[in-house]
């Protein structure tokens, strides 16, 4: 395997630039719903309940200023769709969704185990200081 080179930390390096386009968890989300065609806020807040307003336009916002989505508005409302910067980026998404689902249980199994380790490492210090 070949050692990591000098620039693979800067602040400009490719590998860094990703997370901090998606540093919001409902982007890949919105990416995914706006795939399907322009929509107006209204209905991507009503497709994601679990989001605040205030979200998803934070979201919206950093999707628009990273190139990833365009923002129309009209005299009825303000739609969104994939620029095509946007919709290269969605092939990406949807293959790690394929990805994920194909390794659900594995993923699941791993954060279980972790999860039932950090309890029990929890419990035995808690007995430990107790003695």
């Amino acid at each position: 395997m070949r050692g990591l080179s000098s620039e693979t930390f800067d602040e400009l390096c490719p590998s860094s630039m990703l997370p901090i386009r998606m540093q919001n968890k409902w982007a890949p989300l919105v990416m995914r719903l706006l795939g399907e065609g322009a929509q107006p806020f209204s209905e991507l807040r009503r497709a994601l309940p679990r989001t605040s307003s205030k979200e998803l336009t934070r979201a919206l916002r950093s999707l628009d200023r990273d190139g990833f989505i365009t923002r129309a508005a009209d005299a009825d409302s303000t739609g969104y769709s994939l620029t095509p910067l946007g919709r290269s980026l969605l092939a990406v998404l949807l293959d790690v969704c394929a990805w994920t689902a194909e390794h659900w249980d594995e993923i699941v199994d791993a954060r279980e185990r972790a999860d039932r380790t950090e309890t029990d490492s929890s419990v035995n210090n808690v007995l430990t200081r107790n003695t």
